[in-house]
C-alpha cells in the first residue's frame, strides 16, 4: 500500500489518504472506512489514478455525493475515488450545457432553465451529481438522463478515454453501460430546447413544492430505496403492506413517503438492510412482487 500512495503522491493525484471514514460522504451519514480515499481534480489526475490502481490490482468504486448509496459499517476495500473540485464546472453553449462528474444534478437544472433551457426540469428533484446521473440513467417526472444526453466523457478503468454518444451507453430503466463496464465519467453534455424562464421556474417550483410536501428531505436519507415495479410504485406497495414506520434501531421507513428510509442520527447500514430485506418479504407475501433496490450497495459484507 506505501508503493502505491507513493505512486499516486508523485504523479500529483489530488487528495490521497488512508483509512477515511466514508460516513461523511453520503447523504445517509453512513458507512465504515475506505482502505484508500482518493480525491482527483482533474481529468488527468483520474486517469493517472486509475493506470496505477489498475496497475496494483488495487479494485476501486466511484463516489460522488453519496446520494442512493448505502455504504458498509465495514468500509470499502480498496480505493474510493471521488471527483474533486476540478470536475464541479458548468458552461453553457447554445443549447447544450457541459457540466463536470461532481456538480450538483439540481443545480444544474436550475442554472439551464435561468439560460432559459428546458427539458432538465425533471432533475430538479435528484439529490446527487451528474457523473451519478449519469451512470444510473436518474429520471423522474417521465423523464430522464437517456432522452437529454448529447454525448459524456468516460475514463476506463485502464486509464483510456473517450467520448460516447447516447447510442453508445446502452440506455435502460436505471441503467448504463457503466454498470456493466468500469468507467468513471467525467464531464457530460446535454442537448436541450429553447423554453420559457417563466413557464420553466413554475414548474420547477411546482415539482419543488410537491417534494417538500412528500418527501423527508430535512431527513438523513438516500432518496427512493426500491426501483417502481412495471405499471405500479414501490411506495404505494409499501404502505399499502402497512410498513410506514417499520423501524430497526435508527432506521426508519419513513412516515412521510413509504420508499424512503430515513437515519434518526445512529443507524448503521445493517439496521437499513434489515429494514430493505423486511420491506421486500412483507411486500412479496401480499402482494407477489419482488421490490429490487435502487440504492447501491458498497462495500465488504
Amino acid at each position: 500500500m506505501q508503493q502505491l500512495i507513493a505512486e499516486l503522491e508523485e504523479a500529483g493525484i489530488g487528495r490521497v489518504s488512508l483509512n477515511e471514514s466514508l460516513a461523511g460522504h453520503t447523504t445517509w451519514k453512513i458507512g465504515g472506512p475506505a482502505d484508500l480515499f482518493v480525491v482527483p481534480d482533474t481529468r488527468e489526475q483520474l486517469a493517472a489514478a486509475l493506470r496505477i490502481l489498475h496497475r496494483h490490482g488495487v479494485p476501486w468504486t466511484a463516489l460522488g455525493r453519496g446520494s442512493n448509496t448505502l455504504v458498509s459499517d465495514k468500509g470499502v476495500r480498496g480505493a474510493v475515488i471521488k471527483p474533486g473540485r476540478g470536475f464541479d464546472f458548468v458552461r453553457f453553449d447554445g443549447r447544450a450545457a457541459t457540466a463536470g462528474a461532481s456538480y450538483s444534478f439540481i443545480k444544474l437544472s436550475v442554472m439551464a432553465g435561468k439560460e432559459g433551457l428546458t427539458g432538465l426540469e425533471f432533475a430538479g428533484g435528484i439529490p446527487g451529481t451528474v457523473g451519478g446521473a449519469v451512470y444510473m440513467n436518474a429520471g423522474a417526472h417521465g423523464s430522464d438522463v437517456s432522452r437529454i444526453l448529447q454525448s459524456v466523457d468516460i475514463v476506463w478503468e485502464d486509464g483510456t478515454e473517450g467520448t460516447y454518444g447516447k447510442e453508445d451507453m446502452a440506455f435502460g430503466y436505471r441503467h448504463s453501460i457503466l454498470q456493466e463496464r468500469r468507467g468513471f465519467v467525467s464531464e457530460a453534455t446535454f442537448l436541450l430546447e429553447d423554453g420559457d424562464r417563466k413557464e420553466i421556474a413554475a414548474a420547477m417550483a411546482s415539482f419543488k413544492d410537491r417534494r417538500l410536501r412528500t418527501q423527508p428531505l430535512q431527513a438523513a436519507c438516500a432518496g427512493s430505496v426500491f426501483r417502481n415495479p412495471p405499471n405500479d410504485h414501490a411506495a404505494r406497495l409499501i404502505e399499502a403492506a402497512g410498513l410506514k414506520g417499520l423501524r430497526e434501531g435508527e432506521a426508519e421507513v419513513s412516515l412521510l413517503h413509504a420508499n424512503f428510509i430515513v437515519n434518526h442520527g445512529g443507524a448503521k447500514a445493517e439496521d437499513v438492510l434489515t429494514l430493505i430485506r423486511r420491506v421486500q418479504s412483507t411486500v412479496e407475501d401480499r402482494f407477489g412482487i419482488r421490490l429490487v433496490p435502487e440504492v447501491l450497495l458498497m462495500g465488504e459484507r
